[in-house]
Order: structure tokens, then C-alpha cells, then sequence
């Protein structure tokens, strides 16, 4: 079983990386490679070198082409650095050629970033499928091990205890696939009960979403006093965390989901499906996005969010865009935001500025599944006002008089017709029932 990965310990030496690219031609490597360089300080990995071939696709053998490969075994040499990291994801015979080549550790994207999430996820789903997605990503992988017994076997048609033992770790490894695989039906079939009681109670569902480190997790507590975990650091949210706020005595649903990267592994959206699910379940997603980033890489963060939204279907939901942060926002930066996205919230997780307009806007989004109306519920039904509370539904007043319960309430409209016989009058005339 994989276990969670320790934090670095303090003051320990975090270990060298040396990290490596092939990027297009015209491209900038200090922009491509900033992400991956957060994602190494993230793993506990200090990049200490870089090198960069500008080519159209990736060499299908060894990645970089066979010139370019001379030249990173030499600086990868010359710095002294403990593991290649490779700035996208390649194949197992890349991986098996570069490692042969720099005798070192060789890591790509998908690898890495299996590894923050290992450090980061603490519920038992969580735990559950970052198991899941290494051994999936591994099982292609296995060999090296039991190199120095594939030797010892006979002639043709024969198989050495090596290849013997290898197919043996193979078959155990696809065996805890499925039950993995199993175990995380059963808690996604949890999950949906728990979403369809929620559907039922008629509560309206919000998903925050966007690019990791936007202050996602500081805004679900700033909205809900949720208290849960904002260090600064990517993918610090793994496991979906929802909380409830109240807004003119309305409850609203809030839920908090991992970050998105661009170039998000398609077999970790695959793997995650649970976390991203919780997006797909609701009925507003608040796409929040770094207002302080620069205006290009500001366009790129919400470009990657609204590709990775489109990859599990929740393109079509609808969205509201809150500029978070907008206190590292001067003036004239705010209004140039205003015109780039008009119609946009500017809101400070950190400081409260722009949460109560949140909080409305994110009423008005629902207001129009609800109508205010006066109902007289007679003492023998009882049972029907104990549906109306069931309901969930927000109850403005409630006086007990001779005829029965009066009640105001903003009833889903859905509902109008299941409580139609005890409507007394329109929305908005005065109570005139008899004492």
C-alpha cells in the first residue's frame, strides 16, 4: 500500500533537482518551466539546474534528441544534482533510456505530481485513490529490480526467476488495482446518497473552482469559517471539503475542490474523479481566479480551469467569476479588471472586502427557484408541515393561531403545487388570519 509521503522534515537538506524540456520554438523557458519549478519546491525537491531543447515534439526514444542528450548527461553532471525531473510526461522506455543514460532518478510531471498529492491527502478516499493512480501509473513501469535475475534463465522457452518474480509483483499490483478500484465504488456510491439527500433538501450547491494556490480554501472560510488548511502551496486542497453559509436566511452549500494546473495529466482528472465530481454535482461554480497574477498568466489560468471543467462535463454549468486577492490591487489595476470582466466580483478572501456582494450575488443566482408565499397548515396536518421543514426551505415567520400554523416561506417552485391546498394568499399581502 502507498503510504503518505512525510513534509520534509525542518532544516532538512531538501534533495537537487536538475529539471529538463522540450518546448516549441519561440517559447519563453522562464515562463514554461515557473510552474514545474513550484511544483518541485512543492515535492520537497530544489531545482538547481534546467535544460531546455526547443523542438516541435519530444524525441520518441530518449525524449531529447541524441545531441541534446550528450549535452544534459554533462550538465547534469556538473551540478551535482540527485533526480531528473522532465517537464511533461513520457513513456516508460523514455524514462528507462534517460535513467540508463544519467544513472539517476528520472521523474516526469505525472510522477510529480502523484507525489504532492501523496503528501497532501488525508481522508480515506483521498489516501485511496492517490494508491490508486500510483500503482496505475507504475505498473508499466516495473522492472529494474529484478534486472540481475533475468540472466539466470534457460535457453529458449524458458523463463528466468527474474521474469518469474517480475509477473508476480505485476500480478499482485493489478489485483490491488481492483480492489481499490472497489473500494472507491462503495464511497463513491456514499457519496451520491449524501448528494442526492442534499438535492432533496433543495439547498443550493456552490463549487469553487480554479487554478491551484488562488485562495480557494482562505475564501471557503472567509464564506463559511470552515477553518480549513491555507498554506501556500499547490495542490494544498486534495480531499473536497463542503460547509454551509446562510445569507438572509437562506443556506447555501459551499464546496471547496482541487486545484487545477495547465496540462492537468488526463489519467489524474480520470484518477480524481471524485474530488472533480463535487464540481459536476453543483448548481453554481464560482471560478475564482489571482487577480494580482499578470494579465498573460492570468489568461492561462482561466484558460486551463474552463479546459479542465470542459474534460469532465461541467462546461455547461453556470459560472461566476470572483477576482480574489484584489486587495494586491491598485486602483487603476481594479478598473482595468472591471473592463477585462465586466459583471465579475472583486472580493479579498483575506480581508472580508467584497464577500457580502458574494454572498448576494450567489442569492440572486437561486432567488429564481424560490417563491415567497403564506401558508395556513391546519393543527390535524401536522405531518405536511413537518415535510415543508424537511424541505430545508427557509421559513421568514411562523405564528400558531386557532385556524392552524401560519407560515411565510420561499418555497421551491417545484414544490408550489404539493402545498397549493394550504396557500392563503399571494406573496406579499398583510397576515390577516383570525386570532
Amino acid at each position: 500500500m502507498t503510504a503518505r509521503q512525510p513534509d520534509p522534515a525542518p532544516g532538512a537538506q531538501p534533495e537537487r533537482g536538475f529539471i529538463t524540456a522540450v518546448l516549441p520554438q519561440g517559447a519563453d523557458p522562464d515562463r514554461e518551466l515557473a510552474e514545474v519549478e513550484e511544483l518541485a519546491q512543492t515535492a520537497g525537491v530544489e531545482p538547481i539546474g534546467r535544460l531546455v531543447q526547443h523542438r516541435a515534439q519530444p524525441d520518441r526514444r530518449s525524449y531529447v534528441g541524441k545531441g541534446k542528450l550528450e549535452e544534459l548527461k554533462h550538465s547534469f553532471k556538473d551540478s551535482g544534482a540527485e533526480s531528473l525531473i522532465v517537464d511533461g510526461e513520457i513513456t516508460p522506455a523514455q524514462q528507462r533510456l534517460l535513467e540508463d543514460a544519467l544513472q539517476t532518478r528520472v521523474v516526469d510531471r505525472t510522477q510529480l505530481i502523484l507525489d504532492i498529492f501523496a503528501q497532501h491527502a488525508f481522508s480515506a478516499e483521498g489516501k485511496l485513490q492517490v494508491e490508486l493512480a500510483q500503482l496505475q501509473y507504475n505498473l508499466p513501469r516495473m522492472r529494474g529490480m529484478w534486472q540481475h535475475l533475468e540472466r539466470l534463465g534457460g535457453g529458449l522457452g524458458t523463463r528466468g526467476p527474474g521474469e518469474s518474480q517480475l509477473e508476480t509483483d505485476r500480478r499482485l499490483a493489478r489485483r490491488r488495482v481492483t480492489i481499490l478500484q472497489r473500494r472507491l465504488d462503495a464511497l463513491r456510491r456514499q457519496r451520491d446518497t449524501r448528494r442526492r439527500e442534499r438535492m432533496r433538501s433543495d439547498t443550493p450547491t456552490v463549487a469553487l473552482a480554479g487554478y491551484t494556490n488562488v485562495g480557494k480554501s482562505t475564501l471557503l472560510n472567509a464564506l463559511t469559517d470552515a477553518r480549513v488548511s491555507v498554506h501556500d502551496r499547490l495542490f494544498e486542497t486534495l480531499d473536497p471539503t463542503t460547509r454551509a453559509f446562510e445569507h438572509e436566511g437562506r443556506r447555501y452549500l459551499v464546496t471547496d475542490t482541487v486545484g487545477f494546473i495547465r496540462r492537468l495529466p488526463h489519467d489524474l482528472v480520470e484518477g480524481f474523479a471524485a474530488t472533480l465530481e463535487e464540481t459536476l454535482s453543483a448548481q453554481l461554480v464560482l471560478h475564482v481566479v489571482d487577480a494580482s497574477a499578470p494579465d498573460e498568466e492570468l489568461d492561462r489560468m482561466i484558460a486551463a480551469v474552463e479546459e479542465v471543467l470542459g474534460e469532465i462535463g461541467a462546461g455547461e454549468l453556470p459560472v461566476e467569476l470572483v477576482l480574489n486577492k484584489i486587495d494586491q490591487v491598485d486602483p487603476l489595476g481594479r478598473r482595468r479588471l472591471a473592463n477585462r470582466f465586466p459583471g465579475s466580483l472583486e472580493v479579498s478572501a483575506l480581508t472580508g472586502e467584497g464577500l457580502p456582494e458574494l454572498r448576494a450575488r450567489v442569492a440572486e443566482r437561486f432567488a429564481e427557484r424560490f417563491e415567497l408565499v403564506r401558508l395556513l397548515v391546519p393543527h390535524a396536518d401536522g405531518a405536511k408541515l413537518a415535510e415543508l421543514y424537511a424541505l430545508g426551505t427557509p421559513i421568514d415567520e411562523r405564528e400558531d393561531v386557532e385556524e392552524g400554523v401560519f407560515i411565510r416561506a420561499r418555497l421551491p417552485r417545484r414544490e408550489l403545487a404539493r402545498f397549493a391546498p394550504y396557500l392563503v394568499a399571494e406573496a406579499g399581502e398583510p397576515h390577516r388570519a383570525s386570532r
